[in-house]
């Protein structure tokens, strides 16, 4: 089932936060080399190809790399370390773009850990997210020393769940009043390509029936990455990036996915009552495509973590 998310937090739930700073009204497209290596900015001179409505709109249709990590987790596999992004790696990440795209990765990373209670290792990732936030000038919004306090004991998983989303909240508003939607674009982007990778290790191990419909389900979010990248096309980071992808999107040609309204549920939100209608989707994918699409997805993250 493909659900519509709104990006809530980064750090514990992983990436569900940059929604609406990605459908702003900023300025995207061409930017230098020497501007990329700035530290507190991705510019760009192009005005947007797309309303702020609709890359609201079609961001939230990229799923919760979280959901893959509690579908991991539900798949009875052990916790791997190993396929994580290493933190020695943060040095190596010395542009805004770089800076960017591996703060959704670590934050993925970050997801996957929380969802198995791994207090041991949870710190070295918040002081990797945490260079990085500060590398694209978004640290402010952290009180790093609160979170690392409540990381390492899992019984205030809730409060540091809810210093996560009021501080992505406080960054939320600020890369929209900045003009930076890029930025969140390519958070996004390191996230969704790091639950794939995470989940394509473990379809390895389990051959794990609903994470390969979930992995098959990526074929309609890639058309929706492709969009918001291409925006930005004339920047050659985001062209590169895209073209990455769009290696990807050939894997999953011959992927076909149906989909049918389910019955129309009712929840409580804001104390009211509201409809939610729900979309079943029906994935067909063989074997041999699963195969490819893993090759393909742990050549994007090389891509990407490198």
């Amino acid at each position: 089932m493909l659900k519509k998310l709104t990006y809530l937090t980064l750090i514990l739930a992983g990436l569900q936060m940059f929604s609406a700073c990605s459908g702003s009204s900023n300025k995207g497209g061409k930017s230098s080399d020497d501007e990329l290596t700035l530290s507190d900015s991705l510019s760009s001179d192009s005005p947007l190809e797309l309303s702020e409505e609709v890359i609201g709109d079609v961001i939230q249709n990229i799923s919760s790399p979280v959901e893959m990590a509690n579908m991991i987790k539900s798949s009875g596999v052990e916790f791997s370390q190993k396929i994580l992004n290493s933190t020695e790696q943060i040095d190596n990440y010395n542009t805004g773009y770089k800076r960017a795209l591996n703060l959704g990765v670590y934050s993925a990373d970050l997801g996957y850990i929380n969802t198995f209670d791994k207090n041991t290792i949870v710190v070295s990732y918040l002081v990797a997210i945490k260079s990085l936030a500060e590398g694209i000038k978004v640290g402010q919004f952290f009180d790093f020393n609160s979170l690392k306090r409540i990381a390492t004991n899992s019984n205030n998983l809730d409060s540091l769940m809810e210093i996560s989303i009021s501080s992505f909240n406080k960054m939320d508003n600020y890369l929209r009043n900045q003009h930076r939607s890029n930025v969140s674009s390519l958070i996004v982007t390191g996230a969704w390509i790091e639950g794939l990778y995470l989940s394509a290790n473990v379809i390895e191990q389990t051959n794990n029936d609903d994470l390969i419909t979930r992995l098959a389900e990526q074929k309609d979010i890639i058309n929706i990455l492709m969009i918001i990248l291409n925006n930005y096309s004339n920047d050659p980071n985001f062209a590169e990036l895209a073209a990455r992808i769009d290696l990807l999107k050939r894997a999953y040609d011959g992927v076909k996915i149906t989909t049918e309204v389910g019955e129309p549920q009712t929840i409580e939100k804001d104390g009211k009552l509201i409809i939610v209608q729900d979309e079943i989707s029906h994935v067909e994918i063989s074997p041999e495509q699963v195969q490819e699409i893993i090759k393909e997805i742990k050549s994007l993250r090389e891509f990407v973590v490198s």
